[in-house]
Parts: structure tokens; sequence; C-alpha cells
């Protein structure tokens, strides 16, 4: 299937002043386009360029402070790569759920003039495909005004949503270059203790949510005995491709997407590129789909894993700052949290370390002032640390008071414990020393 191309160069000159680009997220960030739009940027050819996208991987030079007035990055969550320059104020952050970044777009709330995004090569029907993630940038393409593809033979041919005919793009430019590939560190003896305290709550049959990182690796590893584990969730990493290979993943008993994996994202290495390419078992979908509430829900045993900054004695969780200064996003956290508490038999799970990397208790008796609270006391469920996992839902605060400083780090329960007395006067001690 033929199709004209240009240059990168050729390309971004539809770009005009006052535009909004959406750009492909993580590992199929369009790196090639995105050098051709900063060197435009660096001439001085436009101004007051609006940049959204989720999160990408590799060097964001357009969030930069020597760019201020010519580009402004608003993303949808606060990634590595933009952290520092969103901390500072010249790069900006649009608090949303992730099952309705898409919804900004279609909506129109956010008006697109140009998608620039990565695809695999066309295929003979004339069908390229979005990769390793669709997340919205399919929104994105079905609403810009001009759609730029970046035509690279290392993106894989995922399925689902990920497929898009080439009427659906107005300039191809080719350009192979490598995917992103992120690298698993070795788990530390807190993830592995964390991931087995996880692992308990996970049912045979159940459908999995995960992230990415040691707790989601930890927990996949403790799995290899389950049966029929499914798999839908915003995304999945190199951690589950093992338990593929064991057959402990086979999705029979999903009651939507019956048999296949459902993510809308990935980062991994090129095994896991190559896993999902040309793979119908693997389904790569809108996150309206991945993170839609009244989607999530219709499977049972729903089990979603998510990990927090920090919880009070009421169960409050941030997941999205460190006091005012923004640190990540909303991401899917309460898609799945909620779409899990309403799953028959379902699971929400927050769980982190106790302490940090320093020793400071991550349980506090309340949150720093200024911090987000992304998970509410009333969504709350399963807390789990390494010292073990308490249910919250349905008890009191006193009740959640002490189940939580259960499994707080040794060194700071008196403390907090003391907090909670002082909160709650001398009926908490009486109970709890019954």
């Amino acid at each position: 299937m033929g199709y004209k191309t240009v240059t990168a160069e050729e390309a971004v000159k539809v770009i005009k002043s006052g535009d909004r680009i959406h750009l492909s997220s993580v590992a199929v960030t369009p790196h090639a386009l995105i050098r051709a739009m900063v060197e435009r940027g660096k001439n001085k050819e436009f101004e007051n360029v609006r940049i959204q996208h989720i999160h990408t991987e590799g060097p964001a030079p357009y969030a930069e402070a020597e760019f201020e007035g010519v580009f402004q990055l608003e993303s949808f969550f606060v990634g590595g790569n933009v952290r520092k320059a969103t901390q500072a104020g010249y790069a900006d952050y649009i608090p949303v759920f992730l099952s309705e970044t898409q919804k900004l777009i279609r909506q129109g709330y956010l008006k697109v003039n140009v998608a620039m995004v990565q695809v695999s090569p066309p295929d003979k029907h004339g069908f390229v495909s979005l990769g390793t993630s669709v997340d919205a940038t399919l929104a994105a393409i079905e609403n810009a005004d001009t759609v730029i593809a970046q035509v690279n033979k290392h993106v894989p041919r995922a399925w689902g949503d990920a497929m898009i005919n080439i009427k659906e793009i107005d300039l191809f430019v080719e350009h192979d270059e490598p995917l992103y590939i992120h690298n698993n560190a070795p788990l530390s003896d807190i993830e592995k203790a964390i991931g087995f305290n996880v692992a308990e709550l996970v049912e045979d049959g159940a459908c999995l949510q995960m992230g990415i990182g040691g707790i989601p690796n930890a927990v996949l590893a403790e799995l290899g005995n389950h049966k029929d584990l499914g798999i839908h969730t915003e995304m999945f990493s190199d951690g589950l491709l093992p338990l593929i290979e064991k057959g402990v993943v086979t999705g029979k008993r999903k009651q939507i997407d019956k048999g296949k994996m459902v993510a809308s994202f990935l980062m991994g290495s090129q095994a896991l590129y190559d896993f999902i390419d040309d793979n119908p078992a693997v389904a790569m979908m809108d996150v309206s789909h991945t993170n839609g509430i009244h989607v999530i829900r219709k499977n049972h045993k729903v089990t979603a894993i998510n990990s927090a900054l920090s919880v009070d004695l009421t169960g409050q969780v941030c997941a999205d700052s460190i006091g005012t200064t923004h640190y990540s996003g909303v991401g899917g956290q309460i898609d799945f949290i909620r779409g899990a508490g309403h799953s028959e038999g379902g699971k929400p799970i927050i769980a982190m370390p106790s302490v940090t990397s320093k020793g400071v208790s991550k349980i506090t008796p309340t949150l720093m002032e200024g911090a987000g609270v992304v998970t509410t006391r009333s969504n709350m469920h399963w807390l789990v640390t390494e010292f073990g996992a308490v249910n919250l839902y349905g008890k009191t605060l006193q009740e959640r008071a002490r189940m939580i400083i259960s499994i707080a780090h040794p060194n700071h329960r008196e403390v907090l414990d003391k907090s909670a007395f002082e909160r709650y006067g001398s009926h908490y001690h009486f109970v709890s020393k019954k």
C-alpha cells in the first residue's frame, strides 16, 4: 500500500502560532517530529504553541525554560523527563482521570490542531498500528486538523484500537529508530515483602490491573502457581511475560474481552514489544475502554494494584504530590479503585513501602499541607505494606487508625499511636487495648 512521505522538517511546517499539539506517549514518543518542531521553535518561527501528552520518554526539550513563550507544555501526567520543569513553573499539568483524557479531546475542551504520532509501516490493507500506546492518542487522531505520523519499522503491529487506516493520516515521515527501552531494576527485600503480601490477596481467576516498577513486578513474581488470571489494565510490562509463558494468564474467566490481555499503553524491553507484535491475544485499546469504570466493573474479581506517596490515618491517599510540589498525576488510580470496588469480588489495593528511602514514615497522622488526595478515604479498601495487609472498607476512623498503624514501620508506630489518641481521645486507647 503506497503513501507519500515528506521530511520531518517539511511536515512540522503546518504548526503555527497558537496551535495545540498532541504527542503520542511513552515508548512511541515521536522524537523525529519533536526534534524538527523544536528546531522551528529555536528559530522563533511561531509562539504560544501548546503541547499535550500523557507522559513521554526520552528528551522533552519543549518543556525547558529557554522555550518560554514559544512552547507551553500542559501534560496529563507529570513524567520524570518534565518534572523539574513543571515544578519550576515552566511547564504545567492538567488534573484529570486517565479515563477522561480522551473526553477532554472528544468533547472539545482541548482543541487539537496537530496530532504527532508514531506508527508501524502500513500493511497490504492500508492499516498502520499505533503500537505500544493508544491511550488518548486515538481521540487526538480522530479530532485533529492535521495528523502527522512518523512511520517506524520498530513500532509493533498491535491489534485492537491501535489499528487505524492510513486515510486518517495527513502527512507521513519515514524515520526508523528503536523504541524507548525500560529495564527493570533488581527487586529490593521490601518490594519482595510487599509483593508477597499483595499476592496473598490475589485469587485464582482474578482480573489484574497493575503498573510498572518494583512492586507490580514483585507481585507478579509471586503468582506463578495461580490459575486463569486475566489482564485488564492501563498498562503492563515485562513482569507479565513469565506468567503468560507458564499458562497462568489465560483470561478464560473474564466476562468481557475473554482470552485477551487488554491495555492502553506499554513500556518495557524489546521482548515485550516483540510479544505484542501481530499478537491477537493482546488488545491495545482506547483509554475510555481500559479505564472506564463502567467497563472495568464488568469483569469479576478485578484486583487493582496501585501505589502511593503517603497515606494518613483515615485512609486518605496522596499519590500525585509531595506537599505543594507536584510529582506525577492522578493517572488511572481512581478509575481502577472505583472499577475494582464495583466489580463482583473485586479488590482495590494500595501498596507501598512503609517508609521512604530515608526512613521517613509514609504513613502519617495527616497528609502534608498541599498534598493532593487522589484516593479518598471513602474509596479506600486494602492497604498493604511490607508489614502486612489491612482492609479498611466499612471501618470507622478509629478502627482504621489502629489497623493502619499495625502495618506502619515499627519505628514510627508509637508516634502514630500518640497522634491517634490526641485526635480521638481516651476512648481510642480504651478500645485498642480491649
